[in-house]
């Protein structure tokens, strides 16, 4: 679906719109972050933050890896095939970030539980038991910003707060600044890093395989807590 609309939306506004692909036909690989970006540019990361953050099908998306490496990409000394602008990429960020995020969460509220009822991932049924979770403990205000941080929980915490009854401008405040804090820094410390370090194209790969493994952490800790957890009260080891 989201390669569908990418395909169908970027001849419209054409290469130089949101940086330049390298010519050819390609095949995309929605997973990894600079086949998107090669194929797509700063459209792409529109797209795919909004298909993460407001779409139950995209919790498999490579958000937080997507946007270092566009924030890589923009850094004026780099000389490989792909070439974004920072203004460009932060604007696009930003949109598909807080406009996904809404949209979940009116999804939610017209009946999130059921949808997700109809899916059979255990991840994505994990993510909301812990985005749940999130809300109870931390209350509104935190666990909407703290979400956007937790890969697979960003994505249904959304819906699961529409579905929960959290007020309408309580969760469209605290998403914006949550997707803000989330894009904009993700992508600057990307330029910061392209910026600071000479060639760092030739570490883009395991950059972002660093990314990646830094993103699931939060995950990490929490399965270990829960085992820990089950463990001290007797339950299944």
């Amino acid at each position: 679906m989201v390669l569908s609309l990418l395909a169908a939306v970027s001849p419209v506004f054409g290469p130089q719109a949101f940086g330049p692909r390298a010519p050819g036909p390609q095949a995309v690989n929605l997973l990894d972050a600079g086949s998107l970006l090669s194929a797509f540019g700063a459209l792409g990361v529109a797209a795919v933050l909004f298909a993460e953050t407001g779409l139950l099908i995209g919790f498999f998306l490579p958000g937080d890896s997507l946007l270092f490496t566009a924030g890589l990409l923009c850094v004026p000394a780099h000389h490989g095939p792909v070439h974004l602008s920072l203004p460009q990429v932060l604007g696009a960020a930003v949109a598909g970030a807080l406009l996904g995020a809404q949209a979940g969460y009116l999804i939610g509220r017209r009946g999130g539980r059921a949808l997700l009822a109809r899916s059979r991932s255990r991840k994505l049924h994990e993510g909301a038991e812990r985005a749940e979770e999130l809300l109870d403990r931390y209350g509104h205000a935190k666990a909407i910003v703290l979400a956007r941080f937790v890969p697979i929980v960003r994505t249904v915490l959304n819906p699961m707060a529409g579905a929960l009854g959290v007020p309408a401008r309580v969760f469209a405040l605290w998403q914006v600044v949550g997707g803000l804090v989330w894009t904009v820094g993700l992508v600057l410390a990307g330029y910061a890093l392209g910026s600071s370090v000479p060639d760092v194209d030739r570490y883009l790969l395991p950059i972002v395989v660093l990314v990646v493994l830094v993103s699931l952490t939060p995950l990490v800790v929490e399965a270990v807590r829960r085992r820990g957890s089950r463990t001290a009260n007797g339950g299944p080891r």
